[in-house]
Parts: structure tokens; C-alpha cells; sequence
């Protein structure tokens, strides 16, 4: 396996539990109050953005040859910590 794709593989992986915590966050905000809901739904819909910006970086990945792949990285991570701070951030003030 090129380290490519074990990198590939590996950001696959962080973007399935990414949309797996989104599931369980959209869950839990469901039953709060209209304007706490509206709140959550908003970041929510930000943080599905990033998401589907992860799969975009994902798709130029798979498409990169495997000589010209790594700038691609530097982006990817950039997504990835936007999307992991908020994941932590929404996660945390639903705790309280």
C-alpha cells in the first residue's frame, strides 16, 4: 500500500466518524427548545460542510497521481482541524 493510500484511508475513516458524531449531535438537539435548536442546527449545517469539503479534497486525493498527492495534504489537514475544533466545540456545549 502506497502512503497515499494509507492516507487516504485514514482520512476516510476520520470523515465517517465525523458524520457519525453529526448524527448523534443532530439526535440530541432534536428534543431542545425551538430557539436552542435552531442554534445547533446552524453550526450543524457548517460543520456538514465541512464534511462534504472533506470528500471533495478526498476525491482530488484519489485523483492525484501518486508523485504530485502531497500539496493536496496540507489542505485536507486545514479541513480536517476546522471540522475536528467544531466537532469538540458543539460536542462540549452540549454536555453542560
Amino acid at each position: 500500500m502506497s502512503a497515499k493510500d494509507a492516507y487516504q484511508q485514514k482520512v476516510e475513516a476520520e470523515v465517517e466518524l465525523a458524520q457519525a458524531k453529526l448524527a448523534e449531535i443532530k439526535a440530541k438537539t432534536k428534543g431542545y427548545a425551538a430557539d436552542a435548536s435552531i442554534k445547533y442546527t446552524k453550526q450543524v449545517a457548517e460543520l456538514e460542510e465541512n464534511v462534504e469539503l472533506m470528500r471533495a479534497k478526498l476525491q482530488k486525493l484519489e485523483e492525484a497521481h501518486d508523485d504530485a498527492w502531497e500539496h493536496l495534504k496540507g489542505e485536507i489537514e486545514g479541513v480536517w482541524d476546522t471540522l475536528r475544533i467544531g466537532l469538540r466545540d458543539i460536542s462540549a456545549k452540549l454536555k453542560r
